[in-house]
This record gives structure tokens, sequence and C-alpha cells, in this order.
């Protein structure tokens, strides 16, 4: 009988881990182990082999368990997650109302503590990597990077370069550049953090900033991010103001490429797919369908986008990070949206949905040739999923399950370039529920000063005010 299973077994620098099944690109697969070290995967391949071509090491048996590759979260906001609550209910544009009032409020400190605790919600969630698409908070984006470092995140770190439109000075835009240059240039060797670029939307910017900071962003090879015809409102403005649409701007000023990620791109045209899909273009897409359900969006046509050949990876918009559950609502919102009016019934199918997840989100974020796949000498990145549940134990295709049944309550072990981060939902390394407690106190406070415009009342307020109306009516 081996061992029982426990965190101090998976804390080891090198590891041979035996699971029922392993997630590879091409599916599931039984009977097989790999090897981990130096915080890549280093051999992968029958169990039998792998125990004979590594005899110092003792086989980690992990009966009733999927290993995975982690989950790539390919839009997220990271000093927004503490404020999700503030999200529910409200009309599109909440950026303009909520957030940024928000995020302009926070000190350092408040950004260092907000960071870490999204990133410990996204690593519960089975995310490994998030692509964080800038925080206007003021002073250091340090604090962000110190946190993912801490909590073992893996994040491509994006600074927003907004310059405020063509009214912009040349010296400004002077200063916004040398900053961006700097910053890439600071994070460029750091192992988990890995520098990008944003403007936060096409009308924050110049036509000179984002061709600039596109451009610059395909020489360092990275990630130039932006949210592109995501609200009808947004669309209706580029158009009045700069004469087309934003993502039809971006291709005019040839600042599309495959350095670029669009976040969302629910408003698309034909032909602005054909943009996206050209060869020269290449641009990626991160598909939010939470974001979709909760602020009432259009629903990207994720779907036709993978027909078409267009990279794209699902993003959860700092919604919710439940990795399983975004894979759910990245197929359910597709066969809403499109799939039902034409007997579309998978509508992609599991397995579009989970490869969109890891290996080709991945891509989508500028990391295909790090991390997303169990493969030797890629990052080793990955999730210990309990499969071992009345829901899976009958299971006869685990992919499909994943995406339907799957539940981040079964995530037994995280692991970042092949270190233990999570067990059993938790950190074994620093107090997660003290962090809780120190942010709980602060975010209220947070809250409370920031010039919030909320347009939709609480569940608390709304049944007030039923009752009030009830009563009313009584009389």
């Amino acid at each position: 009988m081996s061992p029982e299973l426990d965190a101090a077994r998976l804390a080891a620098d090198e590891l041979l881990l035996v699971p029922d099944h392993l997630m590879l690109r091409d599916g599931p697969v039984t009977g097989h182990a790999v090897h981990v070290a130096g915080g890549r995967f280093r051999d992968v391949g029958p169990a039998e082999v792998l125990s004979a071509r590594h005899p110092h090491l003792v086989p980690v048996q992990l009966p009733g368990k999927l290993l995975m590759p982690g989950m790539i979260d390919a839009h997220h906001h990271l000093t927004q997650s503490f404020g999700k609550s503030l999200a529910y209910g409200e009309p599109s544009e909440i950026f303009r109302r909520v957030w940024v009032p928000l995020e302009s409020s926070l000190d350092d400190e408040f950004v260092y503590l907000a960071s870490k605790l999204a990133a410990l919600e996204s690593l519960r969630g089975g995310f490994t990597t998030v692509c964080d698409a800038g925080t206007r908070a003021p002073g250091d984006i340090g604090a962000v990077a110190a946190a993912v470092q801490e909590a073992g995140l893996r994040c491509v770190l994006g600074l927003i370069c907004n310059d405020g439109g063509n009214d912009s000075s040349a010296a400004e835009r002077e200063a916004i550049r040398t900053r961006a240059a700097q910053f890439l240039r600071d994070w460029s060797n750091a192992p988990l953090v890995h520098p990008s670029l944003a403007i936060s939307v096409p009308e924050a910017a110049s036509d000179e900033m984002l061709a600039g900071v596109s451009a610059l962003c395909a020489e360092a090879r990275t990630i130039f991010q932006t949210h592109v015809n995501e609200h009808l409102a947004s669309v209706e403005r580029s158009v009045v103001q700069r004469g087309k649409r934003p993502l039809e701007l971006l291709a005019h000023l040839g600042a599309l490429g495959p350095q670029v990620l669009i976040a969302h791109g629910t408003l698309v045209t034909p032909a602005e797919l054909m943009l996206l899909r050209d060869t020269d273009t290449d641009t990626a897409v991160s598909y939010n369908p939470v974001a979709s359900q909760w602020k009432g969006n259009a629903v990207a046509p994720a779907n036709l986008m993978a027909a078409l050949g267009i990279r794209f990876g699902l993003g959860t918009d700092a919604t919710r990070s439940d990795a399983f559950r975004l894979m759910d609502a990245a197929e359910a919102a597709q066969k809403l949206a499109f799939g039902m009016a034409i007997g579309d019934a998978s509508s992609g199918g599991g397995w579009t949905w989970l490869d969109h997840a890891t290996h080709e989100g991945a891509r989508a974020v500028g990391l295909g040739h790090l991390t997303g796949e169990i493969a030797v000498g890629k990052a080793a990145d990955f999730l210990v999923v309990d499969v071992d549940t009345p829901e899976m134990c009958t299971s006869v295709d685990l992919t499909w399950d994943l995406v339907r049944l799957g539940n981040r309550d079964q995530i037994t072990a995280v692991f970042v370039e092949g270190r233990l981060r999570l067990w059993e939902g938790w950190p074994p390394d620093w107090d997660a529920r003290a962090l809780q407690q120190r942010l709980a106190r602060a975010a209220h406070a947070a809250i409370e000063r920031a010039p919030i415009v909320r347009l939709h009342p609480t569940a608390a307020e709304h049944r007030r005010l039923s009752s009030m109306a009830r009563a009313r009516n009584a009389q």
C-alpha cells in the first residue's frame, strides 16, 4: 500500500507522479506518469517506462485522480476582483461608474492585498496563469507583481498606457512610452511575471499611442491588451469620434498583429472577423462569457472564431474565478446565443472549451511556448483533480464531464512552476485566512470612500423597497 497522499509528499523538488488519468493535448490517457523537476515536465509517458527510467524516485500514486494542465484566465482585473459584488445587476459600461472610481481610490497596500486575494481565488479555481489587463490605481504596479509572485500565480501583467486621446501632447506620449519601455525591461526575466502593455479602450488613447504601444509590444515579443467592441455605446462613440469602429480603427492604424490580445469582441462584423483571421494580423481574443451574462453584453461568436481558426482564450474579467464553471459558461453561452436557433446541440463540444481554457488560452496570452499543456519541457503548471466522485465515477467522456460537471471543490492540489501552491483549497506556506480578514476590514472603507455610482439596488434594499410597495398597495 502506498503512503497516504498529503502536502508534504508533494512538496519535493523532484516528483514522479502516477495519476489514474493524465490529460494530454489529444485527450485523457491512463497508465501514464509525469516526471517533474526544476519547475518543468522532464518526462511524460507510460508509468512502467518512467519508473524504470528514474529508479531513484519513489512513484507517488494518485488513485482516483486526474492530472491536467492548469487553466489560463485570458482576461482579468486583479485589483477589481474584491469588488465583484458591486457588478450584480448593473448595465454595461460599469467601468465608468464603478471600476475607475474604485481603483483610483486605492493605495499601494490595498492594491497588494486585493491582488493577492484575487491570485488566491484564481488558484482555488484551477487557474495557474492569469492575464491582467492593468490597474488604474495610482502608485507602483510592483504591488501587483509582488502579490502574484508571493501567491505563486503566473501572470501576464499589463501596464496601462492611456494618453487620453488625440489631444495629448508629445511630451505626455513620450513619458508614457519611456515608462512602458522601462517596465518591459524591468520584468523581462521574472519567472512568474510576464510584462505586457495595455490601453483600456481605443478611445482612451491617441492614434499615435495605439500604434506605438502595439509596435513596442511586437518588438519586445510581449502582449498588447485592449478592450475592443465590447459595448454598443463604445462602438458608436468610436464611429462618431474617429470615423471607424474600434477594431477597424486598430486595423487602420496597423495596430493589430500576433502580439495583440483584444478583450471581449462581442460586437464583431463578418469583416472584422476576417481582420482577426488574417494571417498577417493573427490577432487573439479573450472570450469572456460570464462577463456577458453578468453585464448584459452580447456574446462573442467564439464557436465561429474556433471554426475560422482565430486564436482565443477564455477570460473571467474578474467575475468568478472558477475555471470549470467558466468552461461550462463558454459552452452554454454559445448554445443559447447561437446554437439553439440552428439546431447545433454540441456548440463546440467539450473539447473546444477545454482546449481554449488550456493550450489555446496559453497561445492567446503569448505563453504557448511555456505553459498550457502536459508536455516535456513545458512549465509544470498543473492540477490534481479528484474524479472519484459520484458525478464522475461512471464517466464515459472525461473531457465533456470536466466541462459540464467539473467543480473547483474537486481540485486537490495546484502546482505552478513545479511547486505546490495550493493543497485542498489553501496555500501550504502562507496564511490565506489572515489575508482575508485583513482585506475584509479594509474593503468596505475603500468602497465607501470611492465616488461609485451604482444603478441597481442590493438584494436587501430591493426587498425593503418591495415590502414598502406591497404595504402601500395593501392600504
